[in-house]
């Protein structure tokens, strides 16, 4: 949301294959040199498709441009806590047969090494290499190994390494085969929305697609998924199917689950009216709406958002919030009587809430020193003001996605991931009561059915679709996504149709993605599920003066038609019916007034 009116946003090919020929000199005298025929059979290890055939622990890998050995990319490692950003991939080879691993590393306490050899596991390691320096060690396989680990990690509480150009010299193994179907799937636990699902491990298996119905519903390295965006109260089945580089086994017999009931489920503020209305208040800044005391917002607003809280800079993390000085409101209540209005709100059914960000506060959580000032900070202003949760509002380059972060569901760009760990820290610190609420812009969201981040390519807006792991993996806890339906270029919805902003169809095709789901970048192995229509508000601006985008009251009933009745669709068909669409959001609470309560009156008037 922007203070006052901002443009709208719109929206490498690189296969480079290193080829390496390895001496002898300085290998372990234990194992034999690596022959001249042999070929490098790591997969790439050059990272120059970002992280495809490796796994790094706790999201710590991430694939940067700069610094590079070769080529394009890098592979970034960020130890942080109990993790050692170890990344890793497993290679197929010949039983009985030298190898030689090498891999130029730049960094302090960097490591390479081999696991898994079926003799005497390897590694070597250097203390600081502050340019590129060439790590190199070679082993033998036992009799009966068809496969090796091979790694690279860095040293807990050490500053993040780099690792590129990575080779395993050797012969290759026999062609690998799929692995067998899994067996002993069973559902361990349920909730209203999710079903955690267990299985026994497979050999030879990399990683495991679990399907819900007839659709993939993720993908996996474990022998465990949670499942998550169900419905309450019903009855799902699930399959599970092993992968490999060779393919994937056949589908395991079926196994159901039926979620618990809930009265709203997810998140806090499940105590919201089944038709909510969500508005932000101008509490910190004044703007050619006009100031509104908290007291004088109307009873129709049933989540109101404080506009807003800002950082100190960028990347500190450090949030802060004040009213607005009464050089600028002359109307500005005091502290005391702004807080004893919001207690009179939370007495009445309302809540209130910190929206963090908008288009002036640009929030980058970079490093996990910025994530934990911005839980001590956010906290301070729930606890000094009694707030009942938090809204976030990051806009402009607040999020983006490194190059090589391609899968929503386990990213690794650092200010996505530490987002996702703060939002959980305060979720767990306030409990099932605090409210948690979004307003992405559409480039953030829908966007990604398109394109999501910078591609498998490069070249792209790293920003596209960026929100979409925030929103995913806090799906449990989010209480209302209302993404901004202004400000927008066309977007194409899942009819594959471009749609604009200003009318009934924009905000049909934009809510129907929400609640359908859809893939993301176009993968369908890739899928984005739907959330709960309680979950979803729809966001426009109160008047043409507040935004790009103004819906008329007769446009905004018609696509409340659609999605709840499916009525007045024109030509868009919708994938459902969702009478229990949760609501609508504006920005903002001081435009409404300013034009004379036009969307409130139309919300009531709807809703009754």
């Amino acid at each position: 949301m922007e203070r006052t009116r901002r443009p709208a946003l719109y929206p490498r090919l690189v296969a480079a294959l290193a080829a390496a020929v390895l001496t002898a000199g300085g290998l372990v005298a234990a194992a034999q040199t690596a022959r001249a025929a042999d070929a490098d059979i790591a997969r790439n290890g050059g990272f120059e498709s970002g992280l495809t055939g490796w796994s790094c622990t706790a999201g710590s890998g991430s694939v940067v441009t700069s610094p590079v050995h070769g080529g394009s990319g890098a592979l970034k490692g960020t130890p942080a806590g109990n993790d050692n950003a170890k990344c890793s991939q497993t290679v197929t080879v010949k039983p009985d047969s030298a190898y030689t691993l090498s891999s130029w590393v730049r960094g302090d306490y960097v490591y390479l090494g081999a696991s898994g050899t079926g003799t005497t596991d390897v590694s070597t390691w250097t203390q600081s290499a502050p340019d590129w320096q060439r790590l190199t060690t070679s082993f033998r396989t036992g009799p009966g190994t068809t496969s090796v680990t091979v790694y690279t990690h860095g040293w807990y509480g050490t500053p993040a390494y780099y690792a590129d150009d990575l080779t395993l010299v050797g012969p290759g193994g026999a062609p690998e085969q799929p692995p067998a179907v899994p067996t002993g799937l069973k559902a361990d636990s349920v909730t209203s929305t999710s079903v955690a699902l267990s299985w026994a491990p497979v050999t030879g298996a990399t990683g495991y697609t679990v399907h819900r119905g007839a659709a993939k519903a993720l993908d996996v390295s474990g022998t465990s998924a949670t499942v998550t965006g169900l419905s309450p109260a019903t009855a799902y089945s699930f399959q599970v199917a092993a992968t490999n580089a060779a393919g994937a086994s056949a589908l395991s017999p079926a196994v159901t689950a039926t979620t618990s009931a809930s009265g709203g489920g997810g998140g806090g503020g499940t105590d919201l009216p089944a038709h909510a209305m969500v508005g932000y208040l101008h509490s910190s800044f004044a703007n050619g709406s006009g100031y509104t005391r908290m007291a004088d917002v109307p009873a129709s607003w049933d989540v109101i958002n404080l506009a807003f809280g800002e950082p100190t800079s960028v990347t500190s993390g450090d949030i802060r919030f004040s009213l607005c000085p009464a050089a600028e409101c002359p109307n500005v209540e005091s502290a005391a009587e702004f807080k004893a209005a919001i207690k009179a709100k939370q007495a009445a059914g309302k809540k209130v809430l910190i929206s963090i960000g908008g288009a002036n506060g640009q929030v980058q959580l970079s490093t996990t020193a910025a994530r934990d000032t911005f839980v001590s900070s956010v906290s301070k202003i729930i606890d000094e003001y009694g707030l009942d949760g938090l809204d976030i509002d990051f806009e402009g380059h607040s999020l983006s996605l490194n190059t090589g972060d391609t899968d929503f569901r386990n990213p690794t760009t650092p200010v996505v991931v530490n987002l996702i760990s703060a939002i959980k820290t305060l979720k767990a610190k306030y409990g099932a009561d605090f409210v948690l609420t979004m307003a992405p812009e559409t480039f953030f969201v829908q966007l990604g059915y398109q394109y999501y981040g910078s591609g498998p390519w490069g070249g792209q807006d790293p920003r596209a679709g960026s929100y979409l792991p925030v929103i995913h993996a806090l799906r449990d806890d989010l209480t209302l996504l209302h993404v901004q339906d202004y400000n927008s270029g066309p977007i194409m919805g899942l009819d594959n149709q471009y749609h604009s902003m200003g009318g009934a169809d924009f905000h049909i095709a934009m809510t129907d993605m929400l609640l359908t789901g859809f893939p993301v970048a176009g993968d369908t192995t890739k899928v984005f599920p739907a959330l709960r229509p309680d979950q979803v508000a729809i966001g426009l601006p109160a008047s043409t003066q507040a935004g790009n985008g103004h819906t008329s009251p007769a446009e905004v009933n018609k696509a409340l038609n659609c999605l709840t009745k499916k009525t007045d669709c024109g030509s868009y068909q919708t994938h459902g019916t969702w009478p229990a669409l949760r609501g609508l959001m504006t920005w903002s609470i001081n435009w409404d007034r300013f034009n004379q309560w036009e969307f409130s009156r139309n919300f009531d008037a709807y809703f009754g």
